[in-house]
């Protein structure tokens, strides 16, 4: 069965570009030129992929992507203007898991909706498959069949690429991950992402799990290299 593409932006030349273009590649897609009406088809139709302009009608992509959050963790591609790391942030933020600028080469926009469904269902397949054991780092358990983490016993919320990244570390306690490694295992491309995807998704993990997310005690930096997730016996 094909995956379902929604395109969610408020102009159409741009809407029946990237229809084109994925119906050419064998998706099925709909089409939302608002804000309100997308919420409404993520309901309907239950897509496996949103593709999500920032500047919609009556509500934005950003609040769209947030309502999204709330009990999907359908894969968003966030469409935003020409150089606006702003908007690429508050994207992220809101729990888009990727972003093309404008204006995108169809080719580029292709190959992120292939990586983040390639994703999407390696992550579906390890979840129908046996059970994995749980993670304690610290005070943080990551349970891997519930998508969860809790620290002192208390559920943290994170969006589905704040899990992946969390728990990739896990399984490499200690072990430094360039950006560009974390970007293709985590995200599951590699050029054709932004390293600064890597650093937003850390930030706001950071903004989760750590007491003082300014003072690390978990999710360190190696400068000048990348990340890893600290164990006992690790040194800053």
């Amino acid at each position: 069965m094909a995956n379902k593409i929604l395109i969610v932006d408020d102009e159409k030349p741009i809407t029946d570009i990237i229809k084109y273009n994925l119906e050419k590649e064998g998706y099925e897609t709909e089409i939302s030129f608002d804000g309100e009406d997308a919420l409404d088809k993520v309901e309907q139709e239950n897509p496996d992929l949103i593709i999500l302009d920032l500047m919609l009608p009556k509500i934005d992509g950003l609040e769209v992507a947030r309502q999204v959050r709330k009990t999907k963790d359908t894969p968003i591609i966030m469409l935003t203007a020409k150089d606006s790391e702003l908007d690429k942030v508050l994207g992220l933020e809101m729990g888009a898991d990727d972003y093309v600028t404008k204006p995108f080469s169809n080719r580029e926009l292709v190959a992120r909706v292939k990586a983040n469904l390639r994703r999407q269902k390696v992550n579906l397949d390890n979840n129908n498959e046996e059970t994995s054991s749980n993670i304690q780092v610290g005070d943080l358990i990551i349970l891997p069949d519930a998508y969860t983490i809790t620290k002192n016993g208390k559920e943290i919320e994170l969006t589905h690429r704040e899990f992946e990244l969390l728990y990739y570390l896990a399984q490499h306690l200690g072990q430094v991950m360039t950006r560009e490694n974390l970007l293709q295992t985590v995200w599951g491309y590699d050029y054709f992402g932004d390293v600064r995807t890597v650093d937003v998704t850390v930030r706001r993990l950071r903004e989760k799990i750590e007491t003082d997310p300014s003072h690390p005690e978990y999710l360190i930096t190696r400068r000048g290299v990348g990340y890893y997730l600290k164990t006992d016996n690790n040194e800053d």
